[in-house]
């Protein structure tokens, strides 16, 4: 077994202080290539299942899971403070980094790469747009760039299910809070301030490696997130999974197991500041 047992790091963000819930995922060498999960916009450590200890024993590489602010076991987010239209590029250029930090993680020592599902995914591209020094590498599960038609009107379904079904229930096997985690997520995606929201300007930054991955039959996006990417950042490789929904880490596992593996190794892994 090369996940320890989930552990908690203590540190200051948004004029307070929170426990951000993560797990180390022991499958490589201390100095040598790192990555970094990132969950989607109601995921956490524990809804990963085993995912990531599956990947990281194929690369050989140590793996970081966490759980954000108001997911998982992680500090809840306070019912009266809602989100603000720009939570995505806070966590990535502010939640990010402090707990890199925290945790004693240099990316200009090694190998940085990131992984991030659906709203991890668009952590991730913000964050590495913002620190070409220290990420070799992105992989991106349905990511978003923009908000589109689609994507509202699945976050509207979703609203409908939390308060009609048994949904609730089902996320507070992984969340402390599941009405933080929900009513976070739901009502930003849902708020008419968000309806703008765009990272495409952000793009042209990239300069590592990018594998932009989306299922065929994503419910919520379009495949113009992907090529939004690829148009943006020409290094950037495309793979639509055909009958796969937004969760292809879930959907397709092997197939995603096995492009993960090829993809890191032909991008090296290793990084110009080793």
């Amino acid at each position: 077994m090369t996940a320890r047992a989930p552990q908690f790091c203590s540190m200051a963000w948004a004029g307070r202080p929170v426990a951000i819930e993560h797990q180390w995922i022991e499958a490589g060498p201390s100095n040598g290539p790192l990555l970094v999960f990132l969950h989607e916009g109601l995921g956490s450590v524990s809804m990963w299942r085993d995912f990531p200890s599956r990947l990281c024993e194929r690369l050989g590489w140590q793996g970081l899971v966490y759980s954000r602010p108001g997911y998982g076991q992680s500090t809840p987010r306070p019912l009266d403070e809602p989100l603000p239209p720009d939570f995505l590029e806070r966590q990535a250029l502010e939640v990010l980094p402090a707990l890199l930090q925290a945790l004693g993680v240099d990316g200009t020592r090694r190998p940085l790469w990131l992984l991030g599902h659906s709203d991890g995914g668009s952590i991730a591209l913000i964050h590495a747009a913002h620190h070409t020094d220290s990420v070799a590498g992105l992989v991106v599960l349905a990511p978003h760039i923009m908000v589109e038609d689609v994507s509202v009107a699945s976050i509207a379904q979703a609203r409908e299910a939390y308060q009609t079904t048994d949904l609730r229930e089902r996320l507070a096997r992984h969340h402390r809070d599941p009405d933080s985690a929900f009513w976070g997520w739901n009502d930003v995606w849902l708020s008419p301030a968000f309806r703008d929201w765009s990272i495409e300007a952000m793009l042209p930054a990239l300069t590592c490696p990018v594998l932009a991955v989306q299922g065929q039959d994503d419910e919520y996006g379009t495949l113009q997130q992907v090529f939004g990417i690829a148009a943006a950042a020409p290094h950037t490789t495309v793979e639509v999974f055909a009958s796969c929904g937004h969760s292809p880490h879930k959907d397709q596992t092997e197939r995603l197991l096995d492009l993960v593996t090829t993809f890191t190794g032909a991008s090296s892994p290793n990084h110009a500041n080793i």
